[in-house]
């Protein structure tokens, strides 16, 4: 393509420009191209999606060094033969105790996790050791870790730092131990049981009226004397929570698990859990729900939409999310205490539970506002030394009642960015192995009439975890119950899971054998 100009003087012109254009016009769309690759291929440096672990982890000294260094001692020991069996027996008591006994049991048995994580780790002959998740929790722990050092209230601090490297060494250890698709179904179920008592007990305390043990509701509002259920947890905000993870997983088994039986069993596990999460009348629960659910059912949607006629696959997202949209509403609309509860979310100031925590959530901010860099330090014990020097009147508070602002207020801007970094790899990582197992699964056959492999039915654990983590968070951004162990555990599972699905290109994919 050749531009010229030329400038006329009198009857003369005078040539001012001549180019000709290197790229003709009708190759403009590969620079779109190029430009898309260019930005994939930033997302997949951020997100560490073709990080070569495997590599790296064949070159450290420190790490051969340190994994498998007891590897002969394992092999002749009788009772490490058994370490598998050994570390989801420890893992299935831990949850399986965990709403009924008090939290120092719990750490102990957390602990007990911790120690034997370091025994098998010494001792392993796995290949795969570390995974992008692992990275970033370790990086976050590093953060935390310079927190802690920095902090205004050092031994303060450290409680909470010792309590953050327990959930992360009991985070490596179910990573490592779920990594067979037998002990990760096994787990789920051991939690979903648990949660069907928990919700039963629930829905129960509902029927019988019991009283609250705090004022949990607004005295001045129409919501003063309504029943809200806690179980065995003894709050109701930290039951919804709790119970997030079960309503995923629940509904996640009604495609996992064979026969009718066991179907039956997870759609009744479903309903109890929705009835419970239901009358403890938690409006972050509720909150985490919705999100919840839009999650599960787009990735629902994504799992299945090699199946579908051209119609539905473009329709089925727009018109289940309306629907879902519409039957909430109509909720909202007939049910007058639902109707009640819902609406105090939007009147500001006057709610005393909006207005406590609009006050702490302002104490918080200037709390940051002076260590925004690197925060006071882990843990509900710094908070409690530091937050009275900033709160108003009458306003204690034992958190910052967000999960975002709590992780901020500990560790700065810098541990808050390493959050989200490692949420967005999480996610990133969980997304990535269900486009595997979709395409391992569905491409081999595009009939309409073809049947699901069921030798990829572990995917719908990745749905539920991923669903799980969006609602949390969700849940998370007005209120701290997150923090509490029945709570943290499930989150740190959620990543666990995410995370065991992990493999390199030298592995077998075994994660897409069945389980059951």
């Amino acid at each position: 393509m050749v531009v010229n100009y030329r400038l006329p003087i009198g009857n003369y012109q005078l040539l001012i420009f001549n180019y000709q254009f290197p790229i003709p016009h009708y190759q403009f769309p590969n620079i779109k191209y190029k430009s898309k690759i260019e930005m994939n291929s930033v997302w997949q440096q951020l997100t560490m999606a073709n990080l070569p672990l495997s590599q790296w982890q064949s070159g450290s000294y420190l790490l051969n060094w340190a994994i498998g260094n007891a590897r002969s001692w394992r092999q002749s020991s009788w009772l490490m033969q058994w370490a598998e069996p050994l570390g989801f027996g420890l893992l299935a008591l831990t949850f399986g105790l965990g709403p009924f006994v008090n939290n120092a049991l719990v750490g102990v048995l957390m602990a007990a996790g911790a120690a034997f994580w370091v025994l098998l780790t010494v001792s392993d002959d796995r290949a795969i050791v570390l995974t992008p998740i692992h990275l970033l929790v370790l990086l976050y722990w590093g953060i935390a870790t310079v927190a802690t050092a920095m902090s205004p209230v050092k031994a303060a601090a450290f409680t909470g730092w010792s309590k953050l490297t327990l959930y992360l060494l009991f985070f490596a250890l179910m990573a490592r131990i779920l990594r067979d698709p037998r002990w990760r179904s096994w787990l789920i179920a051991v939690y979903l049981n648990v949660a069907l008592i928990v919700s039963f007990y629930g829905v129960r305390q509902w029927i019988d009226k019991v009283p609250p043990l705090a004022t949990w509701n607004d005295p001045t509002s129409t919501q003063a004397d309504v029943t809200r259920v806690y179980s065995f947890l003894g709050n109701p905000n930290l039951l919804g929570s709790y119970l997030l993870p079960a309503i995923a997983f629940s509904a996640a088994a009604l495609f996992v698990w064979k026969g009718w039986g066991t179907k039956l069993l997870a759609l009744t596990m479903l309903v109890v859990n929705c009835a419970c999460l239901r009358y403890t009348d938690s409006r972050g629960a509720w909150i985490g729900f919705v999100a919840l659910l839009v999650v599960f059912l787009v990735l629902l949607w994504y799992w299945y939409s090699p199946l579908m006629p051209r119609f539905w696959r473009t329709w089925a997202l727009p018109l289940g999310l309306g629907g879902l949209a519409g039957a909430l509403i109509l909720g909202v609309v007939l049910v007058a205490p639902l109707r009640d509860r819902i609406s105090s979310m939007f009147v500001g100031r006057g709610d005393s539970s909006n207005n406590f925590r609009i006050n702490v959530w302002t104490a918080v901010i200037d709390m940051i506002r002076d260590r925004p860099i690197i925060g006071i330090g882990p843990g509900n014990t710094a908070f409690n030394k530091v937050y009275p020097l900033y709160m108003k009147p009458k306003f204690t508070a034992l958190s910052a009642y967000s999960v975002l602002l709590e992780i901020t207020v500990e560790t700065g801007f810098i541990g808050l960015m390493c959050f989200l970094w490692l949420m967005t790899v999480t996610v990133n990582q969980g997304l990535s192995q269900i486009k595997k197992m979709r395409d391992a699964q569905f491409n081999s056959s595009n009939s309409q009439e073809a049947s699901p492999n069921l030798t990829s039915n572990q995917a719908f654990w990745l749905i539920g975890a991923i669903a799980t983590l969006v609602g949390m968070m969700a849940h998370g951004f007005v209120d701290t119950v997150w923090y509490r162990p029945e709570v943290n555990m499930l989150w740190w599972l959620m990543v666990a899971i995410i995370a065991s699905f992990y493999r390199n290109s030298q592995q077998q994919d075994s994660a897409l054998t069945e389980g059951e």
